[in-house]
C-alpha cells in the first residue's frame, strides 16, 4: 500500500473552483456519470483499432444506492486504470484523462463520441461524499487497484481482488446532503443529465411479463422476470441522419423530450453540420400564441449527448428561443460567462448557421406546401415576424415565405401584395398604402367602409406589428401602412373629387364652433369633411404617427421597445353631408343641440372602445331616456 499527498497547487486548484465554486451540487453525478461513459467510449475505440486485445461486448453504466451503508455506487465496464494511471490522473489534478485521450489519438478518435471537456468532474464527488473510493481494473493484463480518500490531499493507494474490467466510484455521502441516497433523487438527476448518454445506463432493476406461449394451456401462469432497468435513450434521434427517420419518429422523439406537452409540434428542422464546427440537433415549432411573454428556455443544450443547460441565450438567436428541441455541439465552451460567449467567433457562426437553417426550412415548407404553410401561419407567425425585426439575415430570406393574410382570410407575400394594390391604393405621393385591422372586431365599421370601396384590408394582429411596420417601410420606400382607423382618412373614407358639401363655408365654420364649445379639446381635434351621406356622422380616428409610437412603447413594456408614456390624442371627423350634422347646426335649443353631440360622440368612441367607466354608464342610461 502506498500513501501520498495529491498534487494540488494554487495554479491547477483554480479551474476547480472557476468550475464548481458555484454550480449545484447536483451536477457531481453528471460528471461521474460522464467519466464512466468516456471510459466505456475509450475502450470501445481501442478494441476498434486493434490496440486493446479483448471484447468489447455490451457495457453499461450502473448507479447503485446503499441507503442503509450510505454509499452510492457509480460502476463501468470500461477501460479502468492501473494504479500507475490512476496516480496520473487523480492525484494530478491538473491532467483531463479525456483530453490527453482525445490528443493522443486525434485523428482516429475523432467521432469517437468520447466527451472529453468534464475531465476535472472527478473531484466534484467532495461536494456530496466525506469519503470517495476508487477500485479500478485495467483492461491491461496488470493488478486492480483501490484509491481512497477522505477529502482532505491525503489519499491511500493499494492493490485490490477486482478481476472484472472497469471502474467502481463509491462515494460515502456526507450528513448534508443524504438527499443523494433517494432514489427518486438520483433517478431525477440520471434523466435530467444522463437521458441521452450513449451508453446504456442502468438504474435498479423492473419486472417484465414474458411472453405467452402460443401452445400454453388455460390455466398457464403469466411469468414475470426481472430485468436491467436502463433510464436512458443512447441514441436519440439528433445523432441519426434525417433520411433514416420518418415523420413519426420525430414526434415521438418529441414527446420523449417533453412527455407533459400533449399538443403535436408543427413541423421541425434537423441540424447537422460538421464544418466549420459540430453541431446536430432538432428543432421544434410549437403552437405559439400573440404572447410574447410566452416561456423560453425549452430548448435543451448538449455536449456529446451530457444534458448542460436549458439556457441557449447567445448560442441560439433570440427570436428561436420561443422553440423547443435539443441542440449538441462539442464546439460551444460551456462553464464561462455569458459575455464571452457572445464574443466567442465559434458561437457567432453557429448561432448565424441555426438561423440560416431555419430560414431555408421555412422557404422550403413554404414552397412545397403552401396551403399547409398558410394553414400553420398564426401559430408561427411571432417567431417570424420577431426575426424579421431582430436579425437582418434573416429579414432578407423572410421575404420569399413571410406572410401577410386578410380580413377575408387571402395570403399574400409583400411583392404580391404590391401586385394587388398597385391600381387602387396609391396615394398623392405615389406610395402604395397598405390598409390593415389590428383588431376585426373593435375595428369592424372601419373595415367595412374600407372594402365598401374596394379596398384589401389586412389582418395584423401580433404584439409587434407596429415594429415590423416601421421596418417594412424603411426598407421599402414605396410602401406606407395605415391602419383603418387612423387619421389617414383618405384611406379609409375616400373623399370623391365630386363629392361637395350640403354645407355652405359659413355653415360649417359655425357648425365647427358649436362643436368645438361641446367637444374636449384636450383630447379631440374636430375636422369637418364632406362625404357621403351614408357614412357615419361622426368618426373617431388616431393620429397614425401618435398611434405607433403608443402601441410601439406598449409592445415593449419598458423593456425592448420602451418609449414612455404618449398622450391620448384623437381626431373627430364629421361628416358635413350627414342628416345630423344639419340637424346640430339647426337646432335652436342648446340643451337638445348638446344632447345630439353627446350622444353622437359617445357612439363613435363606443365603436373605438373608448368608452368606459363613468362615461358608459351614463350613454346607456342616456339611451334609455331617448328610446321611452
Amino acid at each position: 500500500m502506498s500513501t501520498g499527498k495529491i498534487n494540488v497547487s494554487v495554479e491547477n486548484i483554480f479551474p476547480l473552483i472557476k468550475k464548481f465554486l458555484y454550480s449545484d451540487h447536483e451536477i457531481f453525478l453528471r460528471e461521474l456519470v460522464s467519466n464512466a461513459t468516456d471510459a466505456t467510449l475509450k475502450l470501445k475505440h481501442l478494441t476498434s483499432i486493434g490496440e486493446a486485445k479483448v471484447e468489447y461486448g455490451n457495457p453499461i453504466v450502473e448507479v447503485k444506492i446503499d441507503k442503509e451503508g450510505k454509499k452510492l455506487h457509480i460502476i463501468d465496464q470500461g477501460l479502468g486504470m492501473t494504479a500507475e494511471e490512476v496516480e496520473k490522473y487523480i492525484n494530478q489534478v491538473a491532467f483531463s484523462g479525456a483530453e490527453e485521450f482525445l490528443d493522443k489519438y486525434k485523428d482516429s478518435a475523432k467521432d469517437s463520441g468520447i466527451i472529453g471537456h468534464f475531465g476535472l468532474g472527478f473531484y466534484s464527488a467532495f461536494m456530496v461524499a466525506e469519503k470517495v473510493e476508487i477500485i479500478t481494473k485495467s483492461y491491461k493484463d496488470e493488478p486492480a487497484a483501490h484509491w481512497t480518500c477522505d477529502g482532505s490531499p491525503e489519499f491511500t493507494l493499494e492493490a485490490h481482488d477486482k478481476t472484472t474490467r472497469g471502474t467502481e466510484i463509491i462515494l460515502h455521502i456526507a450528513q448534508d446532503s443524504l438527499e443523494f441516497l433517494e432514489e427518486f433523487k438520483i433517478r431525477e438527476l440520471l434523466t435530467k443529465y444522463n437521458k441521452f448518454m450513449p451508453i446504456p445506463i442502468k438504474f435498479g432493476t423492473r419486472k417484465e411479463t414474458l411472453p405467452k406461449p402460443e401452445d400454453a394451456p388455460e390455466d398457464y401462469k403469466v411469468e414475470e422476470v426481472e430485468v436491467d432497468n436502463i433510464i436512458n435513450n443512447p441514441a436519440p434521434a439528433w445523432t441519426k441522419q434525417p433520411v433514416d427517420l420518418s415523420d413519426e419518429d420525430y414526434k415521438s422523439f418529441y414527446r420523449e423530450l417533453y412527455p407533459m406537452q400533449f399538443e403535436e409540434p408543427l413541423f421541425n428542422i434537423h441540424l447537422n453540420v460538421d464544418y466549420p464546427f459540430n453541431l446536430t440537433g432538432i428543432l421544434y415549432f410549437p403552437k405559439l400564441s400573440n404572447n410574447l411573454q410566452i416561456q423560453k428556455d425549452k430548448i435543451q443544450l448538449y455536449q456529446n449527448q451530457v444534458y448542460v443547460t436549458d439556457n441557449v441565450d447567445g448560442i441560439v438567436p433570440e427570436f428561436l428561443t420561443m422553440l423547443k428541441g435539443v441542440i449538441d455541439s462539442p464546439d460551444i465552451p460551456l462553464n464561462v460567462s455569458r459575455s464571452y460567449l457572445q464574443a466567442d467567433g465559434n458561437v457567432k457562426k453557429i448561432a448565424n448557421y441555426i438561423t440560416r437553417k431555419v430560414a431555408d426550412k421555412l422557404k422550403s415548407l413554404f414552397t412545397d406546401s403552401r396551403e399547409d404553410f398558410e394553414s400553420k401561419w398564426n401559430d408561427i407567425k411571432v417567431v417570424i415576424e420577431y426575426g424579421m425585426l431582430s436579425e437582418p439575415k434573416f429579414f432578407e430570406k423572410a421575404g420569399a415565405f413571410a406572410l401577410y393574410p386578410t380580413i377575408d382570410g387571402q395570403f399574400y407575400t409583400l411583392e404580391e401584395l404590391k401586385d394587388k394594390i398597385k391600381e387602387n391604393q396609391t396615394d398623392k405621393d405615389g406610395k402604395l398604402v397598405v390598409l390593415y385591422a389590428s383588431d376585426k372586431d373593435a375595428q369592424h365599421s372601419y373595415v367595412e367602409t374600407a372594402k365598401a370601396k374596394g379596398y384589401e384590408v389586412l389582418l395584423l394582429d401580433s404584439p409587434i406589428v407596429s415594429h415590423l411596420i416601421q421596418k417594412l417601410e424603411t426598407e421599402n420606400e414605396n410602401l406606407t401602412f395605415t391602419r383603418v382607423d387612423s387619421d389617414h382618412v383618405d384611406n379609409l373614407i375616400k373623399k370623391d373629387d365630386n363629392q361637395i358639401s350640403k354645407l355652405s363655408d359659413e355653415e360649417k365654420e359655425k357648425l365647427k364652433t358649436v362643436l368645438e364649445q361641446l367637444v374636449p379639446k384636450t383630447t379631440y381635434t374636430v375636422q369637418l369633411e364632406a362625404l357621403e351621406s351614408n357614412v357615419a356622422p361622426f368618426i373617431i380616428t388616431q393620429p397614425e404617427f401618435m398611434r405607433r409610437m403608443k402601441e410601439m412603447s406598449a409592445s415593449g413594456g419598458g423593456g425592448m421597445f420602451g418609449m414612455g408614456n404618449f398622450p391620448e390624442m384623437y381626431n373627430l371627423v364629421v361628416n358635413t353631408n350627414h342628416e345630423l350634422a344639419t340637424n346640430i347646426l339647426n337646432s335652436t335649443d342648446s340643451v337638445v343641440q348638446e344632447k345630439l353631440v353627446k350622444q353622437a360622440l359617445d357612439l363613435a368612441k363606443l365603436s373605438q372602445n373608448l368608452l368606459k367607466g363613468e362615461e358608459l354608464t351614463a350613454f346607456v342610461k342616456r339611451s334609455f331616456e331617448m328610446i321611452k
